[in-house]
């Protein structure tokens, strides 16, 4: 159980690293008026995601290796992923009587997630080899 609690903190560090970086370099591109960084955070991990999803079902390559998984899902992709800053940023828009920002970031960020993992899902398992 310690080397699975281990493997999960590494990969959330390395995932909130990355998030971190990505985040930062989108901010000094395309500055702060709206969350670009955590839009393109959430769905980069939700296609990733959906490639690991199928690669850790029955007959994927990460189907017998649970700390790889919990490594990569949990850990870096739980690292990566930012919906609670999401949230707060749409929130945010919200109270600073950005409404309409507010509900972009929701579609946005709900309608494209959802695409990446759908989509991840897909290229997946066009490659899988089962």
């Amino acid at each position: 159980m310690l080397k699975t609690y281990l493997a999960v903190m590494l990969g959330g560090a390395l995932g909130s690293g990355l998030r971190l970086w990505i985040s930062g370099a989108m901010a000094a591109k395309y500055g702060m008026a709206f969350p670009v960084g955590t839009l393109a955070v959430n769905v980069a991990g939700s296609f990733i995601i959906g490639i690991l999803g199928v690669m850790a079902g029955p007959g994927g390559l990460l189907r017998g290796s649970l700390l790889t998984q919990q490594f990569l899902i949990v850990g870096i992709l739980g690292g990566f992923t930012t919906f609670s800053a999401f949230s707060l940023q749409t929130l945010d828009l919200y109270l600073a009587d950005q409404g309409f920002r507010a509900v972009l970031n929701v579609l946005f960020s709900v309608g494209l997630c959802l695409l990446a993992v759908w989509l991840g899902h897909v290229l997946a398992m066009a490659f899988d080899q089962r």
